[in-house]
């Protein structure tokens, strides 16, 4: 598993966001400075964040983006899912992913099943407060 630039930004702008308490709208421009993403790749995945209900976004002057709730709700994992549609390790244990014609006699499915519970269950398990309190 590789996971992209763009869940490795969305995670880093979550970041900032619980870093600055929340309380603010913090302008798209200012979020691209001082994360060195380009402010049109960001556009596209503070959309994402936006339309799944993880950050509440603000038009116009004075307007921004900011968390909507505790950075202890958030988790890395509900980040990097939404981000990269799925932590799987393998392509046969992809959520939707056609049944490989394999999947009733391979010896290997169990083990791919069970690294991709310990991926989910180590990303669900770590929330932004978790890493900012591993900053401080």
């Amino acid at each position: 598993m590789i996971v992209s630039t763009k869940g490795r930004y969305a995670l880093r702008v979550m970041v900032c966001f619980a870093q600055r308490g929340g309380e603010e709208y913090i302008p798209l421009k200012e979020i691209a400075e001082s994360e060195g993403i380009s402010q049109k790749y960001l556009e596209s995945i503070m959309t994402v964040l936006s339309k799944a209900g993880f950050v509440d976004a603000v038009h116009g002057k004075g307007g921004g983006y900011r968390l909507n709730r505790d950075p202890a709700q958030y988790t890395v994992g509900s980040i990097l899912k939404l981000t990269e549609g799925s932590l799987a390790t393998v392509s046969c244990t992809t959520q939707g992913a056609s049944a490989c014609s394999r999947s009733t006699c391979c010896q290997t499915l169990p083990m791919w099943e069970k690294l991709d519970r310990m991926v989910d269950e180590f990303f669900e398990g770590i929330t932004l407060a978790d890493l900012l309190k591993e900053n401080e």
